[in-house]
């Protein structure tokens, strides 16, 4: 049996990451000739380009894209089975990208990592905040934190904790345009939408059915926060997470409706990619985000009302 070019796997997957082969050649320490040379055998082992070359630019061929999803994860594999190698006793040291929600991002995360930071002084972290989603495999994220469904079926995922979400509008909104008593009202009123999270509406009533309601309004926008506003105006209803709206709703500037039926579920999941094997720091920030984030509190819009008064 023939053993995988395991050196111009990795040097493939450097030339992919940096899209360029004196770029790679720099980053892993390896001449340039070397570089190309590992990418021309790989490609004549598999019969197949990797990459278009021009004067200017290189890009990943149709076949070259889904393998560098692969090299990336045998590079990943490797570093993760030398780190586990080394002495146990060694803390735990290096870079660790992790992705998270934007506001959820800023109002939660930021304080673990200063935490986890002053307990692990030779980890680093790469903090990606943004409501897109990213693709954890080719981006190079060791972590990613996702609110809502999960659509990559290919990684490992945890369920951390629940996301309370509220519809919610200001009094001055209701008292202009009234309250709708049911989820079908919501198709006369003006919605405030979160682009991140397209589709219809999905509730659940007092009674347990599913209903799903298609909404329209006059804002679109693709972070909640930026909703806050034009939400405090009265000019529209929005769904929200807590974590946003939990000091607008303890204020009384912001009232729940339809407290009777309840939004589709959601939840707080933490993401890794496929693989087992994971460097030390790596596992020590899952334990660390883990611990902390099963134990967030979750309060309802009514405890909040109370604490504020």
């Amino acid at each position: 049996m023939r053993l995988p070019d395991l050196e111009a796997w990795a040097i493939f997957a450097a030339v992919a990451e940096h899209r360029s082969f004196s770029g790679a050649a720099e980053a892993i320490g390896l001449s340039k000739a070397t570089v190309s040379k590992a990418v021309a055998r790989l490609e004549a082992h598999l019969d197949q380009s990797l990459f278009h070359r021009t004067s200017r630019r290189l890009a990943l061929t149709e076949s070259g894209r889904p393998l560098a999803d692969h090299a990336r994860r045998i590079v990943a594999e490797a570093t993760a089975a030398e780190e586990a190698a080394r002495s146990a006793a060694a803390a735990p040291a290096g870079r660790i990208r992790l992705a998270a929600p934007m506001s959820f991002g800023i109002t939660n995360i930021a304080p673990i990592v200063a935490d986890f930071l002053a307990e692990h002084p030779a980890i680093e972290i790469e903090l990606h905040l943004s409501d897109s989603r990213v693709d954890i495999v080719a981006e190079g994220f060791d972590v990613a934190l996702r609110i809502g469904d999960l659509a990559d079926s290919s990684l490992r995922a945890r369920r951390l904790c629940a996301i309370q979400a509220h519809i919610v509008a200001a009094p001055a909104y209701l008292a202009h345009y009234g309250e709708p008593m049911t989820p079908a009202d919501l198709g006369r009123h003006r919605v405030l939408g979160y682009a991140n999270v397209p589709g219809p509406w999905r509730f659940r009533g007092p009674d347990g059915a599913d209903l799903s309601i298609r909404t329209a309004g006059p804002l679109m926008a693709n972070s909640g926060d930026a909703l806050v506003p034009s939400l405090l105006a009265g000019l529209g209803i929005s769904r929200l997470p807590e974590f946003i709206i939990g000091p607008h709703l303890a204020s009384g500037a912001l009232v729940p409706i339809l407290k009777d039926w309840s939004p589709s579920a959601t939840a707080l999941h933490l993401l890794t990619p496929p693989s087992a094997l994971r460097p030390a720091r790596v596992e020590a920030l899952i334990a660390f985000l883990t611990d902390r984030l099963r134990s967030l509190p979750v309060p309802h819009a009514d405890d909040l009302r109370e604490s504020a008064g």
